[in-house]
């Protein structure tokens, strides 16, 4: 075997790692190493906090949602954070606390980021767990029971729920989208049976209030703070069972930018964590991080290689190779079809599916060059 030949297996396999090898290995391990988490109905004081920016179009909905939670009054604090909005958000939110105690108002006067709202109000809350949603996750009655019950374990510092995508036009992104989040639920449910999920739900995710540490502005909240409680010794994991409903953004424009921006931002916690990345310290969670963020954002380096690496051993007239540039082709030919064909039809899925993970593997390549240039994207705009 030559050493081109060498350098396309390993990008293969490297491509493959974060999708198929990384999940087998996770099977494995949890197949003979399970670390389970006691669960009990239990009732702590809770502090919903709803992060918002120019929010008219939702925030009515969205707080008449949380106060229909099944939950004790007299246990629940709905915490609504306006950062800075300039439209109707916060006349709406101030209309709803004259009118029911358990609403919270806090507002900042300017345009700070959401990381920054949240490290003001955040140490102002009565709960001892701390639910954060946005303006316009929905969620069902039970969820805060659902999510809570593993609290009941004092090992458990953080919760994740997971969200289910749709749109109003039944766009053809969603369906990928939900195939995209359904994987991740997978990964992070291996995850935690072992040891500590990656990440959280930013829409959806529940913490001691006791284990918050302030952040820097420019952190992406529900990466930093789970790891901020793993490295204080605590486990995090996903509860199925818990979940939001969310309007996606239907323009490839508003997906492509959000997932640039989370890339971007990963990657600065990742570096700003990178003591969790050491596997004498953390041995499963570095590995996780590892495998789960940082093999995945290489992924369009390892395509770019296999492509390049392809091209020249397809010249030295071997079928195999020739066969392979000739699906590679194909692939690249459905993606870009994708961008084109407005279809939500069985036949029209794998172009979907093609087109979205060409797009999210350009965003990571965006994502990697943001990062290097220092962009921080302190302030949150949520992509409608």
């Amino acid at each position: 075997m030559t050493v081109v030949e060498i350098i396309f297996w390993l990008s293969f396999f490297a491509i493959l790692y974060p999708y198929v090898e990384y999940p087998t290995i996770l099977w494995f391990l949890s197949a003979i190493r399970t670390n389970p988490v006691k669960k009990e109905t239990i009732t702590p004081l809770v502090s919903l906090v709803i992060s918002a920016y120019n929010e008219e179009a939702v925030i009515a909905e969205k707080i008449e949602n949380s106060l229909q939670l099944d939950y004790p009054e007299d246990h629940l604090e709905i915490a609504v954070i306006s950062d800075g909005s300039t439209d109707m958000t916060n006349d709406i939110i101030l209309k709803y606390a004259k009118s029911d105690k358990r609403i919270r108002p806090c507002i900042s006067a300017v345009n700070k980021g959401k990381t920054s709202c949240i490290n003001d109000f955040l140490p102002l809350l009565k709960g001892e767990v701390v639910l954060f949603t946005d303006a316009n996750s929905m969620f069902d009655a039970d969820v805060i029971y659902n999510i809570i019950r593993p609290f009941a374990d004092p090992i458990i510092g953080f919760v994740t729920g997971i969200t289910r995508y749709f749109t109003i036009s039944g766009g053809q992104r969603t369906e990928s989208i939900n195939v995209y989040s359904r994987f991740e639920l997978f990964i992070k449910y291996l995850e935690s049976k072992i040891g500590s999920c990656v990440g959280a739900d930013g829409a959806i995710f529940a913490i001691r209030k006791k284990l918050f540490v302030p952040m820097n502005p420019h952190d992406l909240n529900d990466l930093v703070i789970p790891m901020s409680i793993i490295k204080q010794g605590y486990r995090g994991i996903v509860e199925k069972d818990a979940f939001c409903r969310e309007q996606t953004a239907d323009e490839l424009e508003g997906e492509f930018n959000r997932q640039v921006r989370i890339t971007a931002r990963t990657l600065r916690a990742i570096f700003s964590y990178k003591s969790l990345l050491n596997p004498f310290n953390y041995p499963v969670f570095s590995f996780e991080i590892f495998s789960h963020k940082l093999m995945k954002f290489t992924t369009p380096f390892w395509i770019i290689v296999i492509f390049i690496t392809n091209i020249y051993l397809a010249g030295q007239d071997i079928l195999f190779y020739q066969i392979v540039m000739a699906l590679q082709l194909l692939f690249y030919l459905s993606a870009v079809a994708g961008f084109f064909i407005k279809s939500n039809s069985r036949k029209a899925r794998w172009i979907n599916l093609t087109s979205s993970y060409f797009l999210v593997n350009l965003a990571y390549t965006f994502g990697w060059f943001k990062y290097f240039s220092k962009e921080t994207y302190t302030y949150w705009v949520p992509e409608r």
